[in-house]
This record gives structure tokens, C-alpha cells and sequence, in this order.
């Protein structure tokens, strides 16, 4: 009898672990240009609606400051204000979603090229239940205004007139494709974020309160 019981505990147990591996966590890409704000509205988002934020900057900053073997590379792209090879940002993402599998995250910065779309779908489409793309439109000129004003502060390399310009060609060219596709398939929502921070997350909340 105690045999069988210890069977039985041993398949429910598996099971609930089954059960547990199954369940999708939600994803909400955010995207925009650099200095969009993207970093401000994802910390209301999390304060507002219990998100987890996983922006793909911080994750490759900290893994260059890690002493990781790709610690030059990611260094040397944020420099370049290059595109950090998608294997790289990936491996990030889902070791940092692991740490809390099926709840709620906002996957900020990512992604950001072809590259980095066919990645994910490769590696990530069918584990997540992708709920939409928030997409911050704001002007170049205003984008440049915020980001010098933040490097006067932030000690980021890439956070210099030159990096961020850079930056904003491989946005305009290689970004945009990536939301083009994803408005093609009606997951796009557009948030004009040249207002205030504030007037901005109004926007946003009524974009989330419609996904509930």
C-alpha cells in the first residue's frame, strides 16, 4: 500500500510539473526609438499593472559588466550603436523569464531587426502568448534632447550625440520593418510619445485596460 501511494504522489507530482510547463507566459514587446521613454512608461506599467520588465539593454549592461566571455562584443556593438548579435540578447531573455515563468513581461528594446524577429520565432513564438507591441512614436530631435539631458547622469558609453544618432538609423531602417510586420498581423498599438510622461501613460492604460 505504501508502494502504490508513493507511485501515485510520484505521477501527481509530475504532472502538476507538466501542468506548470505549460502554461504561456504573456509578452508585451516595447518599442520605439532611443530617448522614446520607453524605460519611464515600463516602470508606471509595472507599478500600475504587475508586469515583470525585462529591457534587453539592461540585461546585455549587465551581462558586459558581468565579466561574461561576450562582455567586449556587447561593449564594442553599444559603442558602435550596433545591433548585439540575437543569440546573445535570446539566451538573456529567456534565462531572465525563466526566473518567473508564466507571469506577465514586458520585453523593452526587443526586438529590434529581422535578425532579432527570426530569432524569436525560432527560439521563443510557441512558449509565450504575445499579447501586443506598444510602439512609442516620438520626434528624432526630442529623442536627442532626452537622451543628452540623461547623459549628463547615466554614465552609459552609449549615450553620446554620436552613439545615438547611430542609434536612430539602425532604428529608423531596421526597427521599423520589424513593427511594420507585427502592425500587418493587428498587434501593433501606437502611443504618441512626445507628451508628458504622464499624458503618455494615460494612453497606455487605456491600451492595457483593452486587453483584459
Amino acid at each position: 500500500m505504501f508502494h502504490f501511494t508513493r507511485i501515485l504522489r510520484t505521477i501527481s507530482h509530475s504532472v502538476k510539473r507538466a501542468m506548470s510547463s505549460a502554461v504561456k507566459p504573456t509578452v508585451i514587446f516595447v518599442l520605439g526609438g532611443p530617448g522614446a521613454g520607453k524605460g519611464t512608461q515600463c516602470e508606471k506599467i509595472v507599478k500600475k499593472f504587475g508586469y515583470i520588465h525585462l529591457s534587453a539593454g539592461e540585461l546585455l549592461r549587465e551581462e558586459r559588466a558581468s565579466g561574461s566571455e561576450n562582455g567586449d562584443l556587447i561593449e564594442f556593438c553599444m559603442k558602435e550603436g550596433k545591433i548585439v548579435p540575437v543569440e546573445i540578447t535570446i539566451s538573456l531573455i529567456e534565462k531572465a523569464m525563466n526566473k518567473n515563468w508564466g507571469e506577465k513581461f514586458l520585453i523593452d528594446g526587443f526586438p529590434r531587426n529581422q535578425d532579432n524577429l527570426q530569432g524569436w520565432n525560432k527560439v521563443m513564438e510557441e512558449k509565450v502568448l504575445l499579447k501586443c507591441v506598444l510602439f512609442f512614436e516620438c520626434t528624432q530631435d526630442e529623442c536627442e534632447r532626452r537622451i543628452m539631458e540623461r547623459a549628463k547622469s547615466s554614465g552609459r558609453p552609449d549615450d553620446n550625440l554620436e552613439s545615438l544618432r547611430k542609434r536612430f538609423q539602425n532604428y529608423v531602417t531596421q526597427t521599423l520593418p520589424v513593427i511594420e510586420h507585427y502592425e500587418e498581423l493587428g498587434l501593433v498599438k501606437k502611443i504618441q510619445a512626445i507628451k508628458t510622461p504622464d499624458e503618455v501613460f494615460d494612453e497606455v492604460q487605456n491600451v492595457l485596460k483593452s486587453l483584459e
